[in-house]
């Protein structure tokens, strides 16, 4: 039996990790190249002429031009952080090299930090690997279809648990058929209009899209792209090339919410934790790479406040 290449790919080990990024100062110059690879620029005024003051993750630049002083992790993900730079490179290392993703309560245990703490790291990940890949609409042939996804809460089971979610998966293939990116994202509800919403964001106009016989599928149609359904019927998954892909994303995608998000309020949280699993599945071909992304959208990500992800989320969930 042929080895899958991308399952049995070489990633970041974690003693490579410790070597790069295991003291306060390697994160510190990292950071520093990620944020400015050709120098520093202020962020005011643009000029390059700086000054240090202080030193390590505590040192502010200040510019010359317009005395604005800035530190390393303000203007990033890690705005106002009082976390050591290297709790959150292990953290951004940790997500992205886990197949299935990292819930915060493991990766509680694994960075030696509070529950709530981890929370907030998660959360701000997650965002930034949602926003990240939501820039980008799906292009060529589109396999498509629905699902209802939802972690194992208390209440009425099935499709009508108040916790559960109807959500769209899209494939893009080339000519080989072969997958080439993925998004998935949560609906209002199974309508035309709802479709024809999210593949006006989703899929680039043009689009060929294949979809099941479910009617709503036809808004991708006023969203400017081709439209062709099979009649699924009582035909199994192995008995339907034509979705192949998308139902391979399908299944990943609820291993990865029963095995590393067990219970969380998915109507509250879907659209980071999908944005998420397209991030991961988008960059599956090279877990190096995928690090070295992941790092410098952290330092490119606009800040969010932590005030601001608790009134959005709430309470955060204990297996989230």
């Amino acid at each position: 039996m042929p080895i899958n290449q991308v399952q049995f790919q070489r990633g970041v080990s974690m003693p490579e990790f410790f070597e790069r990024y295991g003291t306060e100062a390697q994160c510190t110059t990292a950071l520093e190249a990620l944020r400015w690879p050709q120098g520093f620029r202020c962020p005011r005024c643009s000029s390059s002429a700086h000054y240090v003051v202080g030193h390590g993750t505590r040192k502010l630049f200040q510019c010359c031009q317009c005395r604005h002083q800035t530190s390393l992790p303000a203007g990033t993900m890690m705005d106002s952080t009082k976390l050591p730079l290297r709790t959150w490179f292990l953290a951004i290392y940790l997500i992205s090299q886990a197949k299935t993703g990292l819930s915060a309560l493991a990766l509680k245990r694994q960075l030696g930090v509070s529950y709530r703490t981890a929370w907030l790291v998660h959360q701000k990940l997650m965002k930034t690997m949602s926003q990240r890949d939501s820039e980008q609409p799906l292009t060529g042939p589109v396999q498509m279809d629905d699902a209802y996804l939802g972690g194992e809460r208390p209440g009425v089971g099935g499709r009508g648990s108040t916790n559960k979610v109807p959500i769209v998966a899209a494939v893009s293939t080339n000519d080989a058929g072969n997958p080439l990116r993925v998004k998935v994202g949560p609906l209002a509800g199974f309508s035309r209009e709802a479709i024809t919403a999210w593949a006006r964001v989703n899929l680039e106009p043009g689009c060929d899209v294949r979809s099941d016989g479910l009617s709503c599928f036809a808004g991708v149609i006023d969203a400017d792209c081709a439209h062709s359904f099979i009649v699924v019927g009582t035909r199994k998954p192995r008995d339907l090339p034509q979705f192949t892909w998308v139902n391979t994303v399908l299944g990943n995608l609820k291993t990865m919410i029963s095995g590393a998000h067990k219970a969380f309020k998915f109507a509250k949280y879907a659209g980071q934790y999908l944005g998420a699993f397209c991030y991961r599945f988008n960059r599956r071909f090279d877990l190096q790479a995928l690090l070295r992304n992941l790092l410098g959208h952290v330092a490119a990500a606009a800040p969010t406040r932590d005030l601001h992800i608790r009134a959005m989320a709430g309470v955060a969930e204990v297996h989230g």
